[in-house]
């Protein structure tokens, strides 16, 4: 019925209208008293095979939601109703910040994917503090921070390390972004002698303003070369981080179906394309770091079996976000659902005996 549904009429509407009227919805179930706790016992991951604890918390699920589609922080206990085991919301900013130019995302159906060049549209760092002061417990929240546009390079610390003190009390987890297509020069953050740097002043400002300590994970691009990716890896076990992200979006447009005019459209790239190359990043990653860092694995996850198939590879946690574009609101309910089953009919008991 949604595939139905998406191609006849989703499609029709601009991009970035469905996914205002999406998270209007969302905001509204959030409204009505005991809505969601009900989505909750009905939809939720129940399989207590699928808990996985890292980061010092506890998951329903593996499978989260990833960063962008709830940026501001107004939609994370609905969509943890509808089966994410976490949602990471932003990317937040130091300050607010309107994006770039409309229009600035773009479906591709032939190939599952979408491109967005948002540019970190958001309200600030502030007003995502204010929303998550008061949050119910229920889902796990993590928070992506990265660069105001303005802010010059040689000031990028300073305007993490703010958004940093605002939102550090209230996230289950933090993660530092410099792998966005979408800001000027944020990927050069991604150099190592950049990259130290930074990361040291967040942690610093994460311990500051929190009497517990924030795990910190930093998000990188699928771009990078692979003895960049190990570079990387490196430095988070050097520096004590919790975790890698991998990956963002892509600016390759290798072996597309979709129309020329789309693929040529600037920013990152999103979906089933990314699905090989993120999972060799993984790979990557999980033979440097040898299970001594939380492995978050996104890029191409639309199914079960993708989840499983990562966490086989060393991937702790895995999110979704163009998946769902393309599977509707149910989707992680479905993937859960199906998740259970190829845990219960492997050999193995848990989804850490699998990782292993």
């Amino acid at each position: 019925m949604y595939r139905f549904l998406f191609s006849l009429v989703i499609t029709r509407v601009p991009a970035e209208t469905a996914h205002h009227l999406t998270l209007r919805g969302l905001r509204a179930i959030q409204a009505v008293p005991g809505l969601a706790p009900l989505l909750r016992r009905l939809l939720a991951p129940r399989d207590p095979a699928l808990a996985v604890r890292a980061l010092g918390l506890e998951f329903p699920s593996p499978l989260g939601l990833a960063a962008g589609f709830d940026k501001d922080a107004v939609a994370y206990e609905a969509l943890g109703a509808f089966g994410f085991g976490h949602v990471e919301i932003g990317t937040v900013t130091g300050s607010p910040q309107p994006g770039n130019p409309a229009p600035r995302l773009f479906r591709l159906p032939p190939d599952r994917a979408v491109i967005n060049r948002m540019g970190f549209n958001n309200a600030g760092s502030e007003a995502a503090a204010r929303r998550l002061r008061d949050r119910r417990p229920g889902t796990v929240v993590g928070v992506n921070i990265g660069k105001t546009k303005v802010v010059p390079e040689a000031s990028a610390a300073a305007d993490y390390v703010a958004s940093t003190e605002r939102l550090a009390p209230y996230a289950d987890y933090l993660v530092v972004n410099v792998s966005s297509p979408n800001t000027p020069g944020l990927r050069n953050l991604q150099a190592v002698e950049h990259l130290r740097p930074l990361l040291a002043a967040v942690r610093e400002a994460a311990d500051r303003a929190s009497a517990r300590r924030v795990p910190l994970l930093v998000k990188i691009a699928p771009d990078l070369a692979d003895d960049d990716v190990d570079a990387v890896a490196d430095l988070a076990l050097n520096l004590g981080l919790d975790g890698i992200i991998a990956t963002n979006t892509t600016i390759g447009r290798d072996a597309l179906l979709s129309p020329p005019a789309l693929v040529k459209e600037t920013g990152g790239l999103s979906g089933a394309p990314l699905k090989e190359r993120s999972l060799d990043v993984l790979r990557r990653l999980r033979a440097r770091t040898g299970g001594r860092l939380t492995l978050v694995s996104v890029g191409g996850v639309e199914s079960a079996d993708d989840v499983w198939e990562r966490v086989r590879a060393g991937a702790t946690l895995v999110q979704g976000y163009t998946g769902m574009i393309y599977g509707g609101p149910f989707w992680a309910h479905r993937v859960n659902r199906e998740l259970s089953r190829r845990l219960r009919a492997s050999t193995f008991r848990t989804l850490d005996e699998a990782r292993r």
